[in-house]
């Protein structure tokens, strides 16, 4: 591997797999990525919530259920490694205070980022705001 790993959230993750005006620089950033041989990594979380968007997707009418089910199955064959330990849920609990955050999810990629000195990708508008300013290794998608 090359270069500092890279973090990965859900929602760019979303934007990998389902159409929206970001779609294209998402794609390029994997491909570029992949390109450099750079380490992509997240929290174990990302499939729980990249499921559970897909399946809201379903509830609001966006997906058919078979649709969704050949969305997570791409989802889960990237090439992506997953973290999860103790101390990565306490540095987790710490930021989510510290930038009080309504929950410990967002935190997650925060801490696993952080701690390997990792670049994270979001296109959460949100938390990037947020945490601008103290957190440099936060990128916007949309902002690419």
């Amino acid at each position: 591997m090359n270069g500092s790993p890279i973090c990965v959230d859900a929602r760019f993750l979303l934007r990998l797999l389902i159409p929206t005006e970001t779609t294209p620089k998402a794609e390029a950033l994997w491909a570029r990525w992949h390109r450099e041989r750079r380490e992509l990594v997240a929290p174990t979380l990302l499939y729980y919530e990249v499921s559970n968007a897909l399946h809201r997707y379903v509830l609001q009418g966006l997906a058919s259920p078979s649709e969704a089910e050949a969305l997570l199955d791409v989802a889960l064959r990237l090439d992506l490694v997953l973290h999860d330990d103790p101390e990565l849920h306490k540095h987790a609990l710490k930021l989510a205070q510290r930038f009080s955050l309504p929950a410990t999810y967002d935190a997650h990629y925060l801490a696993l980022a952080d701690r390997l000195g990792a670049e994270l990708w979001t296109a959460d508008r949100r938390l990037a705001i947020k945490v601008k300013g103290e957190l440099r290794f936060v990128r916007l998608l949309g902002a690419f």
